[in-house]
């Protein structure tokens, strides 16, 4: 699409909206809303929601990315299109050990990268690596940290090694695993064993961990020895953590340090075709995290070749269904097919174009004028689906894995004080929100009631005037002892968004809530998505973000992670505690699904009574599709396997409601 067309749909788009509540209205007579000619061939078009921050995968999580990055890259395995579940992918099959630490992957012999090179188990060992590179600053490179030394050498760690023996310290014999001996002092590591003879440990540890699945290497032996003891390399970072736990000084007292390395990480090629990897800990998770952008093969030449410049057209090499053709930045990116992608006789779309857009009248008016053919989840303004948009057939409507929270700054005061954050909280009517959203429901806690299996802690309710109490018990007072909006330094705090019309409007929801049941007023400020993330990421804020998060994958764990680092990735407030780290190790150590889910919510219950994050709800897909769009369901992510979707030209097989979501046999999808 020229840009030329491009302004002239927007042109278009502004005109409409100033009629597009009548439009609305009007076109409830029909049973699709606006006008239904499929374009020509195999081609979408196709508004994916803002300018992406990146399109190299290893440097970003968001939605608007990984719609991207699910065409250009290929992982392991792929999303299920209805389910999410993991399929296979590069890799055609997998075998797992019993306790779900190690995975062993069998790749295609027919995969290949764009420019037609073969996709080897190397490529995956060098993708890992690089988003595990210090250098890189992956704000995402958390998501790996299940691999074992992962999170050593991403966060600067070092082996403790005696210089006398050669013997690494092994992490069981540190006293405070939690506080001193975590990977480079970041997230607290499941102690291991401390036999008296490590070969006959290794000998009795191989014989659980697959050896039958894939040969016996000598990475294989290190990999299984005890985990070791890891402390900061930077000196001066050792020396604060050692002066802060007198036990492990003295533990670590005439050894030498030996940094970690990228080889020492848990993954390893044993041959073109086989791909292991090695966890630190069980993680029964594990096979739905690696469907994110993170862990998709990227070809590491074209890296090594073009730097920074690795993903821009013409440069880029890619391993997913489609390959870049065009980008256009805050106007249009393009997607053509890959003909050298494994399954390319089953991949329909020729062609996709992607449009970064954020107002949301004005994806609906291209939407209704027929100039687009699908929008992204939340898409629909309250006042359509008020008017009647949600009754038509080209609705989508399930339930998602999402939940929207605000993130506070507790490094900051006044945030930093849990009376004030748990105040704020209990300010917002969130029923009262979730009315007026229409297709959402209230939320008190973080994880969303999708996981059926999942007792879901409750956290606190609208209660203004405790709100108060707590705001006065914080020193915000009067000479009476009762809250004083006054006192309060509002100058302090600000509700921060990325630039969006939807989330504009809950800002200003909040905001009223404030200033109707606490008389305070809050500042509104909004930024750029490629902007706020890191903004976020690194707590330059004041007081309260944005951080509404799709999960990663079908597990509550998938929220409860994000506050696991200390620093950077995904947290965004500031707070750690070991503690809490520590219950999610336990957890993931239990084979018992339902003893699991429970602790999970013990872990959950422990950030809700400090109240980093602000609930608000659980929202619903809430978008639209044409009926001749197939293969785009509305599933609990709105993550689409590109390779699934193609366009109906024949009328008589275009949908006539919102997809069956029971069907997940893939064959029965046209596969």
């Amino acid at each position: 699409m020229t840009e030329t067309k491009t302004a002239r749909l927007l042109a278009f788009a502004l005109a409409a909206t100033l009629i597009s509540a009548g439009c609305a209205r009007r076109d409830m007579s029909n049973e699709f809303f606006g006008q239904l000619e499929p374009p020509p061939g195999q081609t979408l078009r196709y508004i994916s929601g803002s300018e992406p921050e990146s399109l190299d995968p290893h440097m970003s999580s968001g939605q608007p990315e990984a719609r991207l990055d699910i065409a250009l890259y290929e992982g392991l395995v792929e999303y299920h299109p209805k389910t999410m579940e993991p399929i296979p992918g590069v890799a055609e099959r997998w075998e797992i050990d019993e306790d779900a630490t190690e995975y062993v992957f069998f790749l295609r012999g027919n995969a290949k990268f764009s420019n037609g090179d073969p996709i080897t188990a190397h490529d995956f060992v060098y993708s890992f690596r690089r988003g595990l590179k210090p250098e890189l600053a992956s704000r995402v490179a958390y998501m790996a940290y299940e691999l074992k030394y992962a999170e050593a050498y991403n966060t600067h760690g070092a082996f403790v090694r005696d210089p006398k023996t050669g013997r690494f310290l092994p992490a069981s014999e540190t006293p405070k695993p939690a506080e001193g001996g975590g990977e480079a002092g970041a997230q607290p590591q499941p102690a291991s064993p401390a036999p008296h003879d490590e070969e006959s440990l290794h000998r009795s540890e191989l014989g659980k961990k697959g050896e039958d699945a894939a040969p016996d290497t000598e990475f294989h032996r290190f990999i299984h020895t005890p985990e070791r003891l890891v402390v900061p390399a930077d000196e001066k970072d050792r020396a604060k953590a050692l002066k802060a736990d007198p036990k492990l000084a003295a533990l670590v007292e005439g050894k030498e340090f030996v940094p970690v390395r990228a080889e020492d990480i848990g993954v390893e090629a044993v041959d073109d075709r086989t791909l292991r990897l090695t966890l630190r800990q069980p993680a029964p998770y594990f096979l739905g995290l690696i469907q994110h952008q993170f862990f998709r093969v990227i070809h590491g030449p074209t890296v090594e070749r073009f730097g920074v410049n690795w993903t821009k057209p013409g440069n880029i090499v890619s391993s997913g269904s489609h390959m870049l053709a065009e980008h256009k930045p805050y106007n249009q990116l393009v997607v053509v097919k890959n003909p050298h992608y494994w399954d390319a006789p089953n991949v329909r779309l020729e062609t996709i174009y992607f449009y970064p857009l954020e107002d949301n009248t004005t994806m609906m008016n291209l939407y209704k004028a027929g100039e687009v053919d699908a929008v992204y989840n939340h898409t629909v303004p309250a006042s359509w689906l008020k008017s009647g948009v949600r009754h038509v057939k080209d609705y989508m409507d399930a339930p998602e894995n999402v939940s929207e929270f605000y993130v506070m700054n507790t490094r900051k005061a006044p945030m930093n004080d849990v009376r004030v954050r748990k105040a704020f909280n209990m300010a917002v009517d969130k029923q009262a929100l979730a009315d007026w959203r229409v297709v959402v429901k209230p939320s008190y806690s973080l994880v969303p009631g999708i996981f059926l299996k999942y007792p879901r802690p409750k956290g606190d309710g609208f209660d203004p005037e405790r709100a108060k109490q707590l705001l006065a018990e914080a020193g915000y007072k009067g000479a009476d002892g009762k809250f004083d909006p006054k006192k309060f330094p509002t100058s302090e705090v600000e509700i921060n968004y990325n630039t969006n019309e939807s989330n504009r409007q809950i800002a200003e929801f909040i905001q009223a809530q404030w200033k109707q049941n606490l008389g305070i007023t809050v500042a509104l400020r909004n930024t750029e998505w490629k902007t706020y993330l890191p903004m976020r990421s690194k707590l330059e804020y004041k007081g309260f973000a944005r951080a509404g998060w799709v999960g990663d994958y079908m597990d509550p764990y998938t929220y409860l992670n994000l506050y696991t680092t200390k620093e950077g990735g995904d947290n965004g407030t500031g707070w750690y505690d070991p503690k809490y780290v520590a219950k999610l190790n336990e957890a993931n150590r239990e084979p018992n699904e339902e003893r699991r889910m429970a602790l999970l919510a013990e872990a959950e219950k422990m950030l809700l009574e400090v109240q980093p994050v602000l609930p608000l709800v659980i929202p619903a897909t809430s978008w639209m599709k044409k009926p001749y769009v197939k293969g785009l369901y509305p599933n609990p992510q709105t993550l689409h396997a590109w390779k699934f979707v193609y366009i109906e030209h024949d009328r008589s097989k275009w949908d006539q409601r919102m997809p069956d979501m029971s069907t997940a046999d893939l064959a029965e999808l046209g596969r």
